[in-house]
């Protein structure tokens, strides 16, 4: 009887202190679950330059023995709409204008924007855009021969000397261009494109003695109009690039 007694004893010390544990404030675990603020990652902007050329005056400079020329092209893309555009280029151009034959020599640059309005599927970069340019060149004409008056005109004579023969002063035009093109993802990285422009003069100075019939980039110059057109045909290579901006 008196281990009966004890046994019961134990049973009931050892059940209420199993309760008394149970009725005691469990504290607060500590959460290792990252908060929003904490699993945000930083934005990652993506840029995508790309570098090539206009691969038409290659090829004419080959065909061509009185044409030299080369163009570079690049745009960088901010968005999937916006690009800004740049091309530079130098030409060297010989030709014949009625009575006198003349060369062009120069560099030009020309800066704007392009938009695509072209709504690509998932993975695919191609463009249909419109876009405007501001353009410069930096030129030369150097007169190579002229043709002198006879009153007899059966009876031609050009001549490579006289104070005509040489170069006139450095002249500087400036214009704007509309520009339609499309650009088409071949490869990887690597584009090809073709756009069609339309050239408005906006300054043209005159050297003396002479008029200034050509300029690189916007081609042949009348005095009666002040608009052109021109073509290119490029392959290009793009860098993507991307950084993650900093907290405020």
């Amino acid at each position: 009887m008196k281990n009966k007694h004890i046994w019961l004893s134990t049973i009931s010390l050892l059940l209420g202190l199993w309760m008394f544990g149970q009725t005691e404030e469990v504290p607060p675990s500590i959460s290792i679950t990252p908060t929003i603020e904490e699993t945000a990652e930083k934005p990652i902007k993506t840029f995508t330059l790309r570098i090539g050329l206009d691969i038409m005056k290659p090829i004419r400079t080959q065909l061509n023995s009185s044409f030299q020329g080369l163009e570079l092209v690049g745009d960088l893309r901010l968005n999937r709409r916006i690009f800004i555009a740049a091309e530079i280029g130098s030409e060297k151009k010989t030709q014949q204008s009625e009575l006198i034959n003349f060369s062009t020599s120069g560099s030009y640059i020309k800066l704007g924007v392009d938009y695509n309005f072209f709504n690509n599927w998932k993975g695919m970069n191609n463009a249909l855009y419109v876009g405007l340019r501001f353009a410069r060149s930096l030129h030369t004409h150097t007169v190579n021969s002229y043709e002198l008056y006879q009153l007899n005109q059966y009876l031609i004579e050009t001549t490579t000397s006289g104070y005509l023969i040489g170069e006139r002063e450095q002249l500087s035009n400036g214009w704007m261009e509309l520009i339609f093109g499309t650009k088409v993802q071949l490869l990887p990285n690597l584009y090809a494109g073709i756009s069609a422009r339309l050239h408005i003069l906006l300054t043209n100075p005159q050297p003396e003695n002479f008029g200034n019939l050509y300029a690189p980039g916007f081609n042949k110059i009348t005095d009666d109009n002040s608009f052109g057109a021109s073509f290119n045909y490029t392959v290009s290579y793009s860098f993507p690039f991307r950084f993650k901006k900093g907290k405020n």
